[in-house]
């Protein structure tokens, strides 16, 4: 059996479910969609997202209390039927007619497999440029998917999902995905990467994605111990560790010179490079 398992929160997800339906009654095997809103106020999304309880095998469980990215991710898990579970964010669009086919076939043969991230191919918001840049570039270097674990959208089978959780302390945005490819290493998991990506959708304003950024860093900082070896930017702050205070002063410098490129129609990516770092440079 197929547990597809989307938590949300204050998103309307019912055309991603509707998509996913259609592709799973033509699987020719037990499955059911279980889609948890995770604290959301949003009424209007709520109602939308109750749809998604008129198609067959499909619930919506509203919960009342946000969790977190980590906690509801094994909520999720925990209600699930199925020997196959695959997770995904609610932004996500299906761009292929065998999206559900080709993670099942692959979860025959692994007990992980990622499919990977697509970015829309253009942008027409200039206010949304700084996420849709950094993305696409990162698509540019690693292609869909990478060898870091992302939880975008991924499978893991039932043997899995009972001995390897998501770390609750991570209740805020970011790295909480980077800690789980951690721990499933640590266990003795290996990660399959296929080439079955599912798009992107909710591209964020320059502003909330550099919030969203910040905030990440903070978690980066929090758990450094423990995955800093594992994050790229913690690895080069180390290095640079002897340079930390010119790294604070430049920040204090030039901090709001950075975020105003970053929040213009054409920001700069070695710019939220050198952003990134001399903010994580301030973290102590």
């Amino acid at each position: 059996m197929l547990s597809i398992l989307i938590p949300t929160h204050d998103y309307t997800c019912y055309q991603l479910v509707a998509d996913l339906h259609q592709q799973a009654e033509r699987l020719g095997m037990l499955y059911e969609i279980i889609v948890v809103e995770d604290g959301s106020r949003s009424q209007v999304n709520i109602i939308a997202n109750h749809k998604i309880e008129e198609l067959n095998h499909c619930r919506h469980i509203l919960r009342k209390e946000n969790v977190g990215r980590s906690a509801i991710r094994n909520f999720l898990m925990d209600e699930a039927q199925g020997d196959l579970l695959l997770l995904m964010d609610a932004d996500g669009r299906v761009v292929r007619d065998d999206f559900l086919a080709k993670y099942v076939e692959a979860g025959q043969a692994h007990e992980v497999v990622c499919g990977g991230i697509k970015t829309p191919d253009l942008c027409h918001d200039p206010h949304k440029k700084l996420r849709w840049k950094y993305e696409k570039a990162y698509e540019a270097k690693y292609g869909y998917v990478s060898e870091q674990f992302r939880s975008f959208c991924f499978l893991i089978t039932r043997r899995v999902a009972d001995k390897v959780r998501f770390d609750e302390r991570y209740r805020h945005y970011g790295y909480e995905d980077v800690q789980y490819g951690h721990d499933l290493r640590a266990a003795g998991f290996e990660v399959c990467v296929i080439d079955n990506p599912l798009e992107n959708k909710d591209i964020e304003t320059n502003d909330l994605f550099l919030r969203k950024t910040e905030e990440a860093l903070r978690s980066a900082h929090q758990f450094r111990g423990e995955i800093g070896e594992h994050i790229a930017l913690t690895r080069t702050y180390h290095h640079y560790q002897a340079l930390g205070g010119l790294l604070r002063l430049f920040f204090h410098l030039f901090g709001s010179a950075m975020r105003k490129n970053l929040l213009s129609r054409n920001p700069s990516l070695l710019c939220f490079s050198l952003y990134k770092l001399t903010y994580y440079a301030t973290l102590r």
